[in-house]
């Protein structure tokens, strides 16, 4: 039966600089007749940037990564979230003599952006929540080098949809006129990707040892379509690079009639195009340590069960996830 990896990791907290952008007014215009209401607008430059900004998010979002299966970026003045991102996914061989891999993964995050907004006369912070849910598949082939090292190519494809929740008041805004406005009042913005990646993956499993290594090299086009706010569009390219590896043992005791086996594990991931920098560091680092359940003696569809903790740090940046991952 082919193996079925799949990734869930419960929460990572991270220290980082809270991200701001600034809304600017339009200059009135002499002409027009006076108006107990006031417009706040935008600067029209801005718009593409804003777009670009949240698809550059979204790239963590597109690239099975243990690094970033959970990550929540806060502000270092508030402690609050400015960034938040959940990932569930997997990957399968369906065999050695047919060999078509496959993949896919579930993602949602969280961007927290703060605007500041002015009528001419009067600033306030405008706190946001863009919330992004999207999804990657990936088909590939394996080509087997040798036994245990097999070389894939894979094709990948991106859905996305960013919505913002921000319920614009009137005692902030009394007209809202300026397209990027619209947007974030409960705007959205839709995205597809594509895109490859070529992986190297190598398994030598022993009986008193296993080691799991996997190399991989991700690009991934993606592009806004279908907004809510025909000024807000953008693109961005997913591209990383990782290496995750895992070490797997007897800790010579016994549950469900099988040993229970202790697990390392190690990644780290470098990220490239829009994806480096945007949330103030280029790569990441993760250190791991679990303990693994074989239930693979009875009838049953899941064959191993593992709980882990890790330690993921990068350039100011650090923090303990927990994570769940059932094989089947």
């Amino acid at each position: 039966m082919p193996a079925l990896r799949m990734h869930w990791t419960c929460r990572a907290s991270w220290a980082c600089a809270a991200l701001a952008f600034t809304l600017l007014p339009r200059p009135s215009n002499a002409q027009a007749a006076p108006s107990q209401s006031t417009s706040t607008t935008v600067i029209g430059g801005n718009v593409k940037q804003h777009a670009n900004a949240v698809l550059a998010i979204m790239t963590y979002t597109t690239v099975p990564d243990v690094t970033t299966s959970n990550l929540s970026v806060n502000s270092g003045t508030t402690g609050n979230p400015g960034f938040g991102q959940t990932q569930f996914g997997g990957g399968f061989t369906i065999s050695k003599s047919f060999p078509l891999y496959l993949e896919g993964t579930l993602a949602y995050s969280r961007y927290d952006p703060i605007f500041i907004a002015t009528d001419g006369a009067e600033q306030r912070a405008i706190p946001t929540k863009w919330n992004t849910f999207s999804s990657t598949v990936g088909v590939g082939w394996d080509f087997r080098i040798t036994d245990e090292l097999v070389f894939r190519p894979i094709l990948n494809g991106t859905i996305g949809r960013v919505s913002s929740d921000l319920k614009v008041g009137q005692s902030i805004f009394n007209h809202v006129t300026d397209s990027n406005l619209k947007f974030l009042e409960n705007g959205s913005l839709d995205a597809y990707g594509y895109g490859g990646s070529l992986m190297l993956d190598y398994e030598h499993y022993r009986e008193n040892y296993e080691i799991d290594a996997e190399l991989r090299a991700t690009d991934i086009y993606l592009r806004s379509f279908g907004a809510s706010s025909e000024a807000v569009q953008g693109s961005a390219t997913a591209q990383q690079v990782s290496l995750w590896t895992r070490w797997r043992a007897p800790t010579g005791w016994h549950a469900l009639d099988r040993p229970i086996r202790y697990v390392l594990e190690a990644a780290y991931s470098h990220y490239l195009g829009d994806s480096a920098g945007v949330l103030g560091f280029n790569d990441l680092t993760s250190l791991g340590v679990g303990l693994e359940l074989d239930s693979s003696k009875y009838p049953v569809i899941i064959t191993r069960t593992r709980a882990m903790v890790r330690y993921v740090f990068g350039h100011n940046v650090h923090g303990v996830s927990f994570g769940f991952a059932m094989s089947f």
